[in-house]
């Protein structure tokens, strides 16, 4: 037997390091068996709504059989496209002005400080701030007052992201584009950007999965509406809404609905980051 596998100061870390493996293990088991659960669940009771009336008819009166969400479907995509067109020049503009001058501005510091509040503010209360200052104000709610709050969330998260990607590009790269003359506006879109839009890519598909089952802020903003509409500028179904009073009604046809509405929402955002991945990543390798 070797030396060293006879002291009992390395096997006293040799067997802290096999329980700090076993339990990480475990913890990651816990995780999944949780994860596999909750889509098992889904799957279960979710497939049986998935047909083709779920994404070709409105939501049903109360009591009454058939129906679907294609109105909540197409208010949900409405109001988080808009979201998504406000939030993300936003964010990674913000993101860049952090990254270039955020060591040395007192005004990115603030910008930065704000941004980590918001990261963690209640979603409530953001669509209570928005209820407040636009809602109240129009007297009426809206399906742009529903982006808006939305898009509140999702901007602080596009923010850090395109922060934190664009402070792991090397040193080297950006000093090389400062000696070739490029400006730093240049050094920053062309060259920083450029370089990590896979992480900044990343961060608008978290944004888009962070935003996509919002209930709150769209209960104070664009309410719901149980007939078909594209104003934006009027109350608009969605499919948060539309889950959250479907599972707490006494009518199994809304319940049924309610369990479809869910399934559609898990799939959907877990496909658009797996697409999304997988078409960049093609485009990198060649």
């Amino acid at each position: 037997m070797k030396t060293f596998e006879m002291n009992p100061v390395y096997r006293r870390r040799l067997w802290k390091h096999k329980i700090g493996i076993a339990l990480s293990f475990f913890a990651m088991a816990v995780g999944l068996f949780f994860l596999l659960w909750i889509l098992l669940t889904l799957i279960v009771k979710g497939v049986g709504a998935i047909d083709l009336a779920m994404l070709t008819q409105t939501t049903p009166a109360p009591g009454s059989d058939g129906g679907g969400l294609m109105n909540a479907i197409v208010g949900s995509l409405l109001m988080v496209g808009a979201a998504v067109f406000i939030s993300t020049p936003v964010g990674v503009l913000a993101g860049i002005y952090l990254a270039e001058y955020g060591e040395v501005s007192w005004f990115a510091k603030i910008t930065r400080f704000v941004t980590d509040i918001m990261l963690s503010a209640p979603s409530i209360v953001i669509g209570l701030f928005v209820y407040a200052i636009y809602v109240a104000n129009v007297k009426h709610f809206s399906g742009w007052a529903g982006s808006f709050a939305i898009s509140l969330i999702a901007i602080p998260v596009v923010v850090r992201t395109t922060d934190n990607m664009l402070n792991l590009v090397p040193t080297s790269l950006r000093e090389a584009a400062f000696a070739l003359g490029a400006p730093r506006w240049r050094v920053a879109t062309h060259v920083r950007l450029r370089a990590v839009k896979a992480g900044v890519m990343t961060g608008v598909l978290l944004a888009i999965a962070r935003i996509s089952g919002e209930t709150a802020p769209l209960l104070f903003t664009a309410l719901n509406n149980q007939f078909y509409s594209a104003n934006m500028n009027a109350p608009m179904a969605n499919l948060p809404v539309v889950i959250y009073q479907f599972a707490m009604s006494p009518y199994d046809n809304w319940r049924t609905l309610a369990w479809g509405g869910a399934l559609l929402v898990t799939f959907s955002v877990l496909g658009l980051n797996i697409l999304s991945r997988t078409l960049f990543n093609q485009k990198i390798q060649h």
